[in-house]
């Protein structure tokens, strides 16, 4: 399993997440949510944001058909997928 390290993300209208964005194996990376979705769940990759020092993994959350991204909820706003800058 490959950590990646999440530094911004594409939102739809609605503020859905759509894509992960950030440093994979060293070169610029963007993941669509349905390929993130499947590899969290398979173990392939590891999603994280880490602001200052403060790592939160990326989960999926919901159940399919409506499984989505967010970080795992901790008290800082901070390093949730919505206030991450566009990819």
């Amino acid at each position: 399993m490959a950590d990646r390290r999440v530094t911004r993300s594409d939102k739809d209208a609605d503020g859905d997440i759509t894509a992960l964005c950030g440093t994979w194996g060293g070169t610029q990376g963007r993941t669509r949510k349905a390929q993130a979705i499947v590899e969290i769940k398979n173990g392939t990759h590891r999603y994280y944001v880490n602001v200052n020092g403060d790592e939160v993994d990326v989960i999926v959350a919901g159940s399919p058909p409506n499984e989505y991204l967010r970080t795992d909820p901790d008290k800082s706003p901070r390093n949730n997928l919505d206030n991450l800058p566009p990819c």
